[in-house]
């Protein structure tokens, strides 16, 4: 994996540093279940991979028990319990943009990744990690991507190989299954519409480039069933609701796999975003939180997701230790989404655009949606 990434160095934290120093350093952990903390995750095959991956060999290691909850990302939970002060959650797996919004808002914990555990061959945490892993108050997890995919056994004849042909409706017929966000969609619209990869962004920058994108959206907007969970394209495609489905690439896998199901993922144009994982600010269990985020990054735990679900490793060294489904026995590099075949189109996802304009294009795609 050859990718570039922007990142933002963190400052530094003299409580965080003395926590994950003494992880590093094998502090003796308290045994038994006096300790606990809550763990929030996206649920579904990704919540499994993580609770058989991080949350079990944690437990085992630490005895500290991990009370598990989903939630569909975002930070109004988050918010309203640092606002009234009433904190129960205490490690979230995040979407970047999120994580930078919410560090901007003081929702999240300052996180100094210098004081991360090195990878296993003693690369320092701060080298290890690809640079969009380091953020001021998330660490990377995984790379996961949005892509499109479509179940062979529904369309005969000809198969969708672009962008371009999730939206042409006279070529596939069909309804298509798009997330109920402005994520993904004003993005996949400008490369479905031509606009090149390494001007997407710059063209979304531009209230023309926007109203293109919402033009091209318009063009498919009756055709759509929109989503919510990652767990409804993959049933929307086995039941033949839609022709076609954007889709995080690890649930797609998963079905692919485990369940033999007859999906194709389209890589071109997909969107390569990378998951983080942080902390709730003001946590009353700091000490148990920060010994499991130490945990959960390292370069083993990254991999053991990485081979229970198709999301590569944020860490250098984490990538080098995926081979196998831990079950299924199916090599994974094949399925990665930052592979150097699948993301030979990929448009990187540019998180702090989205910091930036989130809020705004909330308003204007829920808008769209109700005209």
């Amino acid at each position: 994996m050859n990718l570039t990434w922007r990142g933002i160095e963190p400052r530094p934290v003299l409580t965080t540093a003395l926590v994950l120093l003494a992880v590093a350093a094998g502090a003796p952990f308290q045994t038994g279940w006096a300790q606990s903390i809550t763990a929030v995750s996206w649920g579904g095959s990704f919540g499994r991979a993580v609770h058989e991956g991080v949350n079990i060999p944690f437990m085992e290691a630490t005895g500290i028990r991990v009370n598990v909850e989903d939630y569909n990302g975002g930070l109004a939970q988050i918010r309203a319990q640092v606002q009234v002060g009433n904190i129960h959650w205490d490690v979230v797996d995040l979407e970047i943009a999120d994580a930078v919004r919410g560090c901007d808002e003081g929702l999240l914990e300052p996180i100094e990744i210098a004081s991360l555990p090195p990878g296993p061959d003693g690369t320092p945490a701060e080298e290890d990690f690809v640079e969009e892993g380091r953020t001021e108050c998330a660490v990377g997890q995984v790379f996961a991507s949005t892509v499109y995919a479509y179940n062979a056994d529904n369309i005969p004849g000809e198969k969708p190989a672009t962008m371009a042909d999730f939206f042409d409706l006279e070529k596939f017929p069909g309804l298509r299954g798009m997330r109920r966000l402005p994520q993904a969609n004003l993005e996949f619209a400008l490369i479905a519409d031509g606009v090149p990869l390494d001007r997407v962004y710059a063209t979304l920058d531009t209230p023309e480039g926007l109203d293109r994108a919402f033009r091209k959206l318009d063009a498919i907007k009756d055709q759509v069933i929109w989503w919510e969970a990652g767990a409804q394209p993959p049933q929307m495609l086995a039941d033949g609701q839609v022709v076609m489905s954007t889709a995080y690439n690890g649930r797609i896998f998963n079905a692919q796999v485990l369940e033999d199901q007859p999906f194709v993922i389209v890589w071109d144009g997909q969107l390569l975003d990378m998951g983080v994982v942080g902390i709730v600010a003001g946590t009353p269990r700091m000490e148990e939180a920060m010994r499991y985020l130490a945990f959960a990054t390292s370069a083993e735990s990254q991999a053991r997701i990485g081979r229970r679900i198709s999301y590569s490793p944020a860490r250098r060294s984490g990538a080098l230790l995926v081979t196998t489904h831990v079950t299924a026995g199916v090599e994974m590099a094949p399925h990665m989404p930052a592979s150097p075949d699948n993301a030979r189109r990929a448009l990187r996802y540019d998180w702090q655009w989205w910091a930036d304009n989130q809020d705004e294009l909330n308003e204007r795609f829920s808008a769209w949606l109700a005209r």
